[in-house]
């Protein structure tokens, strides 16, 4: 096994002894007058640069730019060889179907060796250059557009990575991580029309690709499409339904729902606030009427006594403060009518009717997207029942129904209390006793989660109810 590598080790020591002293003389030759005109110099030197370039890595480096330079050779060989009628030349014409690249020739292996080397010493530009210059010599390249693209977004050159990305992709480039590489380059700048394109072709190149799959859904989310970030991911999970995609497909219904949530409390919020603000205000100007009787009684009496003892001052500034309490509370009532006026022509500019309709219309969507988050996050726990994400997400359904029952509770006056407090309460217990059991096995899966702190928040809320004698109920 020795033997035949010690025998390659000498046979390349005596090509790069070789190679060197050809490189001085085809150096030499260019700068001769007679030679630097001939086409077959620059053939010469064409092939010659060609072979050093795709010289292995050795501990010498004859000529780190050789790829460029025979390049350029070409191009001389097709600018000095012509016919006495103008014509390319016999040494012009094969030079120019090297320079066409229609197929793979020794200059494209040199130029992808030359940018190999530059990669591996880290000079990316270098690398850019030669892996670009590879992919310019041959119509049909993938490897040098892919490592060319690959060195320009290591130099976050974008142009130069799109382009040659591109070329890759038009040649039929089959590499997943290549299009998700061109993806991110359109993604990273938000233009998530693009990104989404590439990833197109990706799915077109590698049909059913995981990644480039999920990467797509991320897109979507990014642009803020919801509706077709679900129906890919709904896709991805009939193909591939492993608890990350069905964990993911539930937080996005359970973001859906939460949504919905939030906008059916602001419609509900409306709608009340078109009566409550004025019914508190005609309480508000109640109170302040009794206080009138109270004060004329009070003005009343300090008179009589004040009759009594003309001379007394405290009487006097006593009564001089409650005419001014009197003032300011006929001011209060002022007010407080005009704002009643107000409430009432905001109220009457409320569209109750288009509001309600509305409030029904999220009703509907929030509760198919609560359902769906419940199903879909019940599948994922099927697949594996210790997953933490789904349990936490299934079990904060049931809590966050609970909360929103308990801040109905809390809003309520006495008298609302009275009359169906318990009641609510009771479906708050409820809703906190079936979210328990999810978060107790997510807290057994990670004990120093948030799911330990909800579920000491849950028995807290269970006990209280417990303690007033309220039974729970769904």
């Amino acid at each position: 096994m020795v033997a035949p590598a010690f025998s390659q080790d000498l046979l390349e020591g005596a090509m790069l002894t070789q190679y060197k002293k050809d490189k001085e003389k085809s150096d030499e030759k260019i700068q001769d007058a007679k030679a630097n005109v001939k086409a077959s110099t620059w053939m010469d030197r064409a092939k010659l640069y060609e072979n050093i370039a795709l010289l292995r890595d050795t501990t010498e480096v004859i000529d780190a730019d050789a790829a460029n330079k025979a390049l350029e050779a070409y191009k001389k060989v097709v600018e000095l060889d012509k016919t006495k009628k103008g014509d390319p030349g016999k040494l012009a014409k094969e030079a120019q179907a090297v320079l066409d690249g229609d197929k793979q020739t020794p200059l494209y292996d040199a130029f992808i060796n030359q940018g190999v080397k530059h990669f591996q010493s880290k000079n990316l530009q270098g690398a850019l250059e030669s892996f670009a210059t590879a992919h310019s010599v041959f119509k049909s390249d993938t490897t040098g557009a892919l490592y060319a693209a690959i060195s320009a977004q290591q130099l976050n050159n974008f142009d130069e990575a799109v382009k040659n990305y591109a070329g890759y992709a038009q040649n039929g480039g089959k590499d997943a991580s290549a299009y998700y590489g061109y993806a991110q380059l359109h993604k990273e700048k938000n233009d998530y029309d693009k990104a989404l394109d590439v990833l197109s072709l990706g799915l077109k190149a590698n049909e059913n690709h995981k990644d480039l799959m999920s990467e797509k859904v991320n897109i979507l989310l990014a642009a803020g499409r919801e509706d077709d970030a679900i129906k890919e991911l709904t896709g991805l999970t009939e193909k591939d339904p492993s608890v990350v995609n069905l964990t993911n497909l539930g937080i996005l219904y359970d973001n859906r729902y939460s949504n919905y949530t939030k906008s059916l409390r602001e419609i509900e919020e409306k709608l009340a606030q078109s009566g409550v603000q004025k019914g508190k205000l005609e309480d508000d100007l109640e109170q302040e009427k009794s206080k009138i009787e109270i004060y004329d009684g009070e003005i009343k009496r300090l008179a009589a006594r004040l009759k009594a003892q003309p001379r007394s001052t405290e009487l006097k500034r006593q009564l001089d403060e409650v005419k001014k309490s009197k003032e300011e509370t006929e001011a209060a009532i002022a007010k407080i009518g005009t704002d009643i006026k107000a409430a009432e022509e905001k109220a009457n500019s409320v569209d109750k009717s288009a509001l309600e309709a509305q409030a029904n219309e999220l009703r509907a969507k929030q509760t198919e997207a609560k359902n769906n988050a419940l199903k879909t996050y019940e599948k994922a726990i099927s697949v594996d029942g210790n997953n933490y994400d789904a349990l936490f997400g299934l079990g904060a359904i049931y809590y966050n129904e609970g909360v929103e029952l308990k801040r109905e509770v809390d809003n309520m006056n006495m008298q609302e209390y009275q009359a169906k407090g318990k009641e609510v309460e009771s479906k708050v217990c409820g809703r906190f006793k079936k979210s328990r059991p999810y978060f107790e096995k997510a807290a057994s899966v990670n004990p120093d989660s948030d799911a330990k702190v909800t579920l000491d928040n849950i028995n807290n809320i269970i006990q209280q109810v417990e303690s007033k004698n309220i039974p729970c109920s769904e």
